[in-house]
């Protein structure tokens, strides 16, 4: 299967039909984004979970949904994503990661879905049928690292496992603006530079974000929601292609960049 990169930008992506990109999520199966057959099981790999070493959820029975965001209106707090957990993907998960060096992975029996899952998910795959599970990112390492993590997981692309980068491609929420702001010169170079980077294959630039590209410690002064871009990158193999297959902005500063990496070799 393909790996994705999905920048899930707001969390009132669940409710507000005036961002582009939710309307994008929702065609997910019927454009048949990820292919004509759906996906054995969907491992997340979310900007919302940060731990020293990496973690998977090991669920049996349902995902919880969680709602690790403050202040917006109260339907997002009623929402639900029950979907299966898939205790064997992130057993698997855990195995091909401690056999690449990057032990110990510690199992989770209790967290659920964040908000960077289950957003989009509730969009893409509504019905909350399909096994999830999640890990997470190391925002203490860099992107070279998270680039070879995911190198690691590139057999679940066999295995008939959906992986998922869900972050954002630009992240400051204190340069956040208005809902249909301008986008400042200095995030658009950013988000360009990304683009240009990623459909040219200058993967080792990406994974050197810092040094390499315009602005990329203002565009992203924590790279949690950036991390998950190198591993679905990773996943997808050296001979990758990539191909963005969503773009707008909100808020000025909010880029919704999202890409599919496709290897055919």
């Amino acid at each position: 299967m393909d790996t994705f990169f999905l920048s899930h930008g707001s969390p009132t992506l669940s409710i507000d039909d005036k961002i582009p990109a939710r309307h994008f999520f929702k065609s997910w199966v019927p454009a048949k984004v990820a292919g004509d057959q759906p996906p054995r099981a969907i491992l997340v790999v979310s900007g919302h979970w940060e731990t020293a070493t990496p973690a998977v959820n090991v669920i049996r029975g349902s995902n919880d949904t969680i709602y690790d965001f403050y202040g917006f209106p109260k339907p997002m707090y009623q929402f639900k994503y029950p979907a299966p957990g898939a205790p064997d993907l992130a057993l698997r998960t855990k195995e091909l990661l401690e056999q690449a060096g990057f032990g110990p992975v510690k199992e989770d029996h209790s967290r659920g879905l964040d908000h960077g899952a289950w957003v989009p998910l509730m969009l893409m795959y509504p019905d909350a049928n399909i096994p999830v599970c999640q890990l997470s990112v190391q925002t203490d390492r860099d992107g070279t690292y998270h680039y070879n993590l995911g190198k690691a997981l590139a057999p679940l692309r066999e295995e008939g496992i959906l992986i998922l980068g869900s972050g954002s491609a630009t992240h400051n929420l204190r340069k956040m603006g208005p809902f249909d702001a301008p986008v400042p010169q200095w995030v658009a170079e950013f988000d360009t530079w990304l683009k240009d980077s990623l459909l040219s294959g200058r993967y080792e630039d990406v994974n050197r974000y810092e040094e390499k590209a315009p602005h990329g410690r203002v565009s992203h002064p924590w790279p949690d929601h950036f991390y998950p871009l190198h591993v679905a990158l990773g996943a997808a193999g050296d001979a990758a292609k990539a191909e963005q297959i969503h773009q707008c902005w909100t808020n000025a500063t909010l880029s919704y960049a999202s890409y599919r990496f496709t290897n055919n070799s």
